[in-house]
């Protein structure tokens, strides 16, 4: 019976998250409830929760989550200052001459929106207001358009940097340590943010290059779309709108890959130069500013609190003796490690229907992750993997939350299953990718192990 305790405490939260209660006094909430119902029943060691003190000093020490209100505070001054757009704009004036040109923009400035926000929500609101009503009044059919975004608003999930990447990379290090330990190593290899950040980068830049691969094939099958708009560009304006923004991401990524910065110093400098920027186009003053800050301080206190909520969670999960339970369930599965590994990315990819990137990482990744990596997977193909598979599940109907969030922003002409049916050859390509991934893990892992070595 005992066994079982895990496995409904798992099942209360997914409940209660879907009757709208906050992540964070859920998963508190239930872990409290089922350790008091537990110590009452004597099968829980009260003593255990003398621990979890411990925990919050541990987070509290923990440099590299120090990243994730400076990349907050990056591409909230990125998004309210209007540089987005401006680059949205400029991009569609290089691309006009080519078929498919304003899409094609679409998904690069996505991609470099989506690097410095990685977050869902935010990215397909904004590429939606910015870009939908522009793409239907070029030619572009509904399905195409709202596909795009879609598509391009869970990039955030998979390119560097991002803040799904570092809350992921942390959380896979401390599962690769417990992973190791259990082994018998007491001299755990580390493996690091920076190595996960490498290794999504050809992934990332695949189901980018796919997806504008699709997007010009699309264009010769549409005539509207293939039609180019001929507008003249400036090629000054346009360096001078392009080139301060990618700079900053590309040296913001570049420092962490060559080992000359943190994840955590990179974010501060990536804060520091968007702020630069901000103030040097005249977009931000002590109004805007205060809006930057609050945005990030309520950003960053909701993962926060997601995170200790998460960690009371794991730690009365362990108490019942809840790793145990998920290690003899993937051992007496059939297929060994693929096995497992096909029921955790199943289960991932369900639970993206109702829960966020943050609660996914903080709750379901401690659990299975130790397992799966002490049974011999890379830590580094599987966060790639994971961050792929929540890609997907965001984007598939009837749940996905950015099928959500652009039909919240999308026109009312705009039927909602053309949005679902838009998605449709997206989710193909991701599936495609993450097939490929899965057939050469070293498209993972041989850019971490080069830089490494």
């Amino acid at each position: 019976m005992m066994e079982l305790i895990p496995l409904l405490m798992f099942v209360a939260v997914c409940a209660a998250l879907m009757f709208g209660y906050p992540v964070a006094f859920t998963l508190g909430g239930t872990a409290l409830i089922a350790a008091g119902l537990g110590i009452v029943g004597g099968v829980f060691d009260a003593e255990l929760l003398r621990a979890f003190p411990d925990r919050l000093y541990g987070i509290m020490q923990n440099g590299t989550l120090m990243a994730v209100p400076l990349f907050v505070l990056m591409g909230v001054m990125l998004e309210r200052a209007r540089i987005a757009e401006e680059l949205l704009v400029n991009l569609a004036r290089v691309f006009s001459g080519i078929p498919a040109g304003m899409a094609v923009s679409v998904v690069v400035v996505g991609a470099l929106l989506a690097a410095s926000t990685g977050i869902v929500g935010a990215t397909v609101v904004t590429m939606g207001l910015m870009s939908l009503p522009t793409m239907l009044k070029r030619g572009y059919s509904p399905k195409l358009a709202t596909g795009t975004i879609c598509a391009t608003g869970t990039l955030g999930q998979i390119i560097p940097p991002s803040i799904a990447l570092v809350l992921l990379g942390d959380t896979l290090s401390n599962a690769y340590q417990q992973a190791q330990l259990s082994q018998g190593i007491f001299n755990p290899k580390p493996v690091s943010v920076g190595d996960l950040f490498m290794g999504a980068i050809i992934p990332g830049l695949l189901l980018v290059a796919a997806y504008i691969l699709y997007l010009l094939f699309i264009a010769r099958r549409e005539p509207a779309v293939s039609r180019t708009s001929g507008e003249e560009v400036d090629l000054l304006q346009t360096l001078k709108s392009l080139f301060p923004p990618i700079a900053l991401m590309l040296l913001v990524l570049g420092s962490i890959i060559t080992g000359a910065a943190t994840p955590t110093e990179a974010a501060a400098v990536g804060a520091l130069g968007a702020g630069i920027l901000a103030w040097g186009r005249g977009a931000l003053n002590w109004a805007r500013a205060g809006e930057v800050g609050q945005s990030t301080l309520q950003v960053t206190a909701m993962v926060f609190a997601i995170l200790i909520g998460a960690s009371l969670f794991s730690l009365v999960f362990r108490g019942f003796g809840g790793e145990e339970v998920v290690t003899h369930l993937f051992e007496s599965l059939p297929g060994g490690v693929v096995g497992a590994t096909l029921l955790v990315m199943l289960i991932i990819f369900l639970l993206g229907f109702i829960l966020d990137f943050i609660e996914i990482t903080f709750v379901v990744v401690p659990i299975v992750g130790p397992v799966l990596l002490a049974m011999g997977l890379d830590p580094v193909w599987l966060g790639v993997m994971i961050a792929l598979n929540l890609q997907t599940s965001f984007l598939t109907p009837p749940f996905g939350f950015a099928l959500f969030y652009l039909r919240g922003v999308a026109p009312a002409e705009v039927a909602t299953g053309a949005i679902y049916s838009g998605v449709v050859p997206f989710i193909a390509i991701q599936l495609l990718v993450m097939l490929l991934l899965a057939v050469w893990p070293a498209l993972a892992t041989w850019l971490p192990g080069f830089v490494a070595s």
